[in-house]
């Protein structure tokens, strides 16, 4: 078998898992990041279904294969654009599921839009499979290999065009692979390959864009849409790229007065401002500076000024320097040296060159460096030593209160982020980080517990004379010093918050009759908790509290998951109150989709293959089958989503983590196809089951060795430029991933060779496994962490050969022969 006639099923391949990390990037501006994952999940459906139609159509697809596979690409190229586009205008808001029934309807819509492009792809690989059942292993390295050039190519294209572009490129993609499959057909063949080259060729230059953003269809409840529903204001800049789409907004009718934890005190009008938002939500604000320091003067009454007060700082690292507010505040409270990071690239440019004369040319003073960095690799790296490491607020007000972040993997407020913070303070430096305030509290109190953990794994004896809180009516700022306050620095506290009408939640000789004066509460919740935290019975607290504020930590980094299942009775029966303000809705979202993945599985793919009795043999050895491919699913994408969240902490964002991590594992999976043969022959002494044993038992010792080597690895490597980060995960991942790709189609091959019906049934049952195991390693991350889901995907791979061992007997031969 020629390598050129494969070629078409890297193509498509391609196609496909480029389409998923753009349905990634688009659904997370339109709703939010976390909604996309599961929406890929349910799409990713269109795999199994692809299975189950091949079981009952293969014979006649096979006999016209040229034509069958083109005319499935040529579909998926269609639908890529089609089902977005019409999903997209859907009426659909994730927020409204619990209280609005109408919203399951209109998820459910979205499901069905959303998987014929899945569909269609699959379908063309599943072709490939049964066309070509004793080379599967090679079909198998051609599928992985083009699904990892898929998945990073999209990040570099990313860069370039915005989504809506590429997502035409990838439609395109799918009619050239079409163009390719056509070339085999026995009559017309040219016509039909230059057909598809030609609608490829119209749809990525002349079909105009599915959607431009910021589009009518993001979803109501996003920052952007309401900035943009007041009269008069307007987009003034926009850019793309992988880490977020930024729209700068100008309001000049009602301007915006973006300064959060702004004390009721204040009589200074903000200057005008500039919002910048990200991916249509997060928001951070560029503020018009003439260079007259008395002109932010509001900035000192912000609950994110009290550490200048207490203490001299000379030498400020900002976490996140967004638009600058907090590189204002620091030049205004006179420090000498600030250094402000920067995640995102296109952020920088737009604060330093793009609005430089609006913002004051601030980034450019010689006292000011801006780093491109990843806030929690910069801090674990730098030889600098601070007075003050400041972390402002960069999320919108309306995503914390909704709980949207709660599926999020966060470094950044984890027992090991505060450590590192802590490692490159001053002697007398301090940390200051806020957050909005919510009632019942959750954030600050989950912050104040992880800064205790923190200080006490680092010999502090006496956490409380490090920590001060305070709060005005919608934040809280949590400082950690790394010596003890002092009686001035609490005494400056107090003057502060007096001035300011703040609280203050907690200070080394704090009593509870110097709480809850000014912005009061019917009881202070930051005060007792913080009580409660500190003292001997911090672990009951802990667990009665009613939210989960139990510290994160790397392996389980869900800071903003504070979903506990024993207060979901009371929180719905208070909805009607209010009560569902309080609830996390991303983790019951992601539940509720578990559950609905299941049941569409079971429909869609299993029920019509169990009805239609396609699958041979005794119906023990059925099951022992189909187990195996499940586990085989299952325990592969357990380990890939739990690296692609661990490596989110070495890469610096999570969709750099999810196309390196996935173009490594489908690669060099890829790989470990090509050679399973010769691993069998060699190693396996040309034994199936043999050979995936061995192979297994490579997985589980790798994987073994990964759990504790990477947090050290990590730590060392964490200051390389991205590109060798990029190159060093992708040489670490290779030794697993390349035994990972070798027991399907291993498996494939020996039950193939019996009966080459069993091969959409595989298929089929791979694709379910894919649907249910993204949502379910996200869920099994968030309860045992992500050594758990390594752990529990390696007691799979080890359970699977057994379930192929002396599986098929003579009278199970006899049958298939019979049917075959």
């Amino acid at each position: 078998m020629r390598a050129e006639r494969l070629l078409p099923v890297s193509l498509i391949s391609a196609a496909t898992l480029a389409h998923e990390v753009l349905l990634m990037r688009l659904f997370s501006i339109i709703q939010w990041h976390h909604f996309a994952y599961m929406i890929i999940s349910i799409a990713l459906l269109g795999f199994g279904a692809s299975g189950t139609f091949l079981a009952f159509a293969r014979r006649p697809l096979l006999e016209r294969y040229p034509a069958a596979f083109a005319t499935s690409a040529a579909l998926f190229g269609l639908t890529a654009v089609t089902s977005f586009a019409a999903a997209e205008r859907l009426p659909f808001n994730a927020l409204e599921l619990v209280w609005n029934p109408r919203q399951l309807g209109w998820l459910a819509a979205s499901y069905a839009l959303l998987i014929p492009p899945f569909f269609f792809g699959a379908t063309c690989i599943g072709l490939a499979f049964s066309r070509h059942p004793r080379q599967i292993g090679r079909v198998y390295a051609f599928d992985l290999v083009g699904a990892g050039i898929g998945a990073l190519g999209t990040v570099g294209l990313l860069f370039l065009v915005f989504p809506s572009v590429a997502l035409r490129l990838v439609a395109a993609l799918g009619f050239a692979a079409a163009a390719l499959a056509a070339t085999g057909l026995a009559r017309h063949r040219w016509l039909a390959a230059g057909s598809l080259g030609l609608a490829a060729a119209v749809i990525a230059l002349w079909l105009p864009p599915a959607w431009t953003a910021p589009g009518p269809h993001m979803s109501q409840y996003k920052g952007l849409r309401m900035a943009l529903a007041v009269p008069n204001a307007r987009v003034v800049e926009e850019r793309s790229s992988p880490l977020g789409l930024l729209t700068v907004v100008e309001s000049p009718t009602v301007p915006f007065r973006y300064a959060p934890g702004l004390s009721l005190a204040n009589t200074q009008e903000p200057p005008a401002q500039l919002a910048v938002f990200t991916d249509g939500d997060s928001i951070t604000a560029i503020t018009a500076y003439g260079g007259d320091p008395a002109t932010v003067a509001y900035l000192d009454r912000t609950t994110a000024a009290l550490p200048y007060r207490i203490r001299k700082q000379a030498r400020i690292l900002i976490l996140g320097a967004g638009g600058g507010e907090q590189v204002l505040l620091a030049l205004r409270a006179g420090a000498e040296i600030v250094d402000a990071v920067e995640v995102n690239p296109q952020m920088i440019e737009l604060a330093r060159k793009r609005f430089a004369d609006f913002a004051g040319g601030i980034f450019s003073r010689p006292n000011v460096h801006l780093h491109l960095a990843e806030a929690r690799a910069f801090a674990a790296t730098t030889d600098a030593r601070y007075d003050l490491i400041q972390m402002p607020l960069l999320d919108s007000l309306s995503a914390a209160a909704a709980g949207v972040q709660s599926l999020h993997e966060n470094y950044t407020y984890t027992v090991e982020a505060v450590r590192d913070y802590l490692a490159v303070l001053r002697p007398e430096g301090v940390v200051a980080i806020t957050r909005w305030l919510r009632v019942p509290p959750r954030d600050i109190l989950k912050l104040f517990a992880t800064a205790s953990v923190a200080l006490e794994a680092d010999g502090v004896p006496e956490p409380g004379r490090h920590l001060a809180l305070i709060r005005s009516w919608n934040t809280a700022t949590l400082l950690v010093a790394k010596s003890p306050f002092t009686g001035e620095d609490v005494a400056a506290t107090r003057g502060f918050a007096a001035e300011n009408f703040f609280d203050i939640s907690w200070a080394p000789g704090l009593s509870a009759g110097d709480v809850n004066r000014y912005n009061q509460l019917d009881q202070d919740y930051l005060y007792e908790g913080a009580l409660a935290l500190l003292g001997p019975e911090r672990a009951d607290f802990t667990e009665r509290y009613k939210f989960d504020i139990a510290p994160a930590t790397d392996n389980r980094p869900y800071f903003f998951d504070f979903f506990r299942w024993r207060a979901l009775p009371e929180l719905l029966t208070l909805r009607a109150q209010g009560g569902a303000a309080m609830l996390d809705w991303g983790y019951l979202i992601l539940v509720t989709t578990l559950v609905q993945a299941a049941i569409l599985s079971v429909v869609l793919i299993l029920l019509p293959l169990w009805l239609g009795r396609r699958a041979p043999g005794r119906t023990a050895y059925r099951l022992r089958f189909g187990l195996y491919f499940l586990a085989l699913g299952l325990a592969f994408l357990f380990i890939e989503i739990a690296f692609i969240q661990r490596f989110v902490l070495f890469l610096g964002h999570p969709l750099y983590a999810v196309a390196v991590v996935l173009a490594g594992f489908l690669a060099f999976a890829g790989l470990g196809s090509a050679v399973a043969a010769r691993w069998m022959a060699a190693v396996g002494g040309g034994s199936p089951v043999r050979g995936i044993a061995l192979a297994v038992m490579a997985i589980a010792v790798l994987a073994a060795i990964y759990l504790l080597a990477l947090p050290l690895i990590f730590e060392r490597l964490l200051a390389l430029p991205d590109a060798a980060k990029i190159a060093m995960t992708l040489l670490l991942i290779a030794p697993l991933a390349v035994f990972m790709g070798m027991p399907f189609p291993l498996g494939l091959g020996h039950v193939g060779a019996r009966s080459e019906a069993f091969i959409p049934w595989a298929w089929a049952i791979n694709g379910c496994a894919s649907v249910l195991s993204a949502i379910l390693a996200a869920l099994l991350a968030m309860h045992v962490g992500f050594t758990g889901v390594v752990t529990i995907a390696t007691i799979l791979y080890l359970v699977a050969p057994a379930l192929l061992a002396g599986w098929w007997d003579r009278s199970d031969r006899q049958t298939l022969q019979g049917r075959t």
